[in-house]
């Protein structure tokens, strides 16, 4: 073979190959396609995974991703109490494979730039509204089921798939916030009221009962320096050894006189 002939034939080997790959397109796993064709438009066939022909400058391939994706959606609404709730949903979504072609007709490569924000923010309004804010707080799981199942049935009318919806951040407005904090601290000025009064009638307890052991002390006193005279000599020498157990711990010298002992050592008794 000639140099020319090997020249001519590595060339026709590279236009084989170009001509070959353009009438090849690959569909990557977790993606599928369909064609659009000048001819007939948009084809009604779904090209799974894998090498596909078409037919180059006529036939187009349009390859989605079918696999679920994450769309954080942000909404401020108001609750069944009026108050203004800031509402963060993490969306799992996909398109339906098998609709792929309506889709395409319909909404194009981005129909979840064009679809979810709306449909979310509307789905979560109608729900939130059903709501109070303690519901809302104690309610979380429901409140999320219950945005999912509208958000299904919405999506559903564009060939989207929902597969899950979960509430990122749920936040209320300044002046809920302002009451919430209030009213907390009315429940604690509520609470020290109730401590003090319950601290005074303790308090006053205490007091009666102290003054009723008193009374009975001077009774029972009364009656045993009636019937035994020695009685009152006996209370004098109790009352003066307590004195004088507190002035012994003093470090001061103190000189009393017996009148404030209660007692006198001349004097016996009878």
């Amino acid at each position: 073979m000639s140099q020319t002939q090997g020249i001519i034939a590595l060339g026709g080997a590279v236009v084989g190959l170009f001509a070959l790959k353009s009438t090849i397109f690959t569909v990557e796993p977790g993606h599928a396609a369909i064609k659009f064709s000048k001819f007939t438009g948009v084809g009604s066939e779904i090209y799974k995974e894998g090498w596909h022909f078409k037919i180059p400058y006529f036939e187009n391939p349009i390859i989605y991703n079918i696999q679920t994706k994450p769309r954080q959606i942000k909404a401020s609404t108001a609750n069944k109490d009026m108050q203004n709730v800031i509402l963060t949903v993490r969306v799992l979504h996909r398109p339906y494979s098998d609709k792929l072609p309506y889709i395409y007709r319909t909404l194009g490569t981005d129909y979840d730039e064009k679809v979810l924000p709306s449909i979310v923010n509307e789905t979560m309004r109608s729900v939130v509204a059903q709501y109070t804010a303690a519901q809302l707080l104690s309610q979380r799981d429901q409140v999320s089921f219950k945005i999912r199942s509208s958000l299904a049935e919405r999506a559903e009318l564009f060939k989207i798939a929902i597969d899950d919806v979960s509430i990122t951040e749920l936040t209320f407005g300044k002046d809920y916030l302002e009451a919430v904090e209030a009213k907390q601290v009315a429940q604690q000025d509520a609470e020290r009221s109730k401590f003090i009064v319950e601290q005074a009638r303790e308090a006053k307890k205490s007091i009666i009962i102290k003054a009723s052991a008193e009374a009975k002390s001077i009774e029972l006193v009364g009656k045993n320096a009636l019937q035994n005279p020695a009685y009152l000599e006996i209370r004098k020498i109790e009352y003066a050894k307590e004195i004088g157990a507190i002035l012994a711990d003093s470090r001061n010298h103190i000189m009393l006189p017996s009148s404030i002992l209660k007692m006198d050592a001349t004097q016996s008794i009878n």
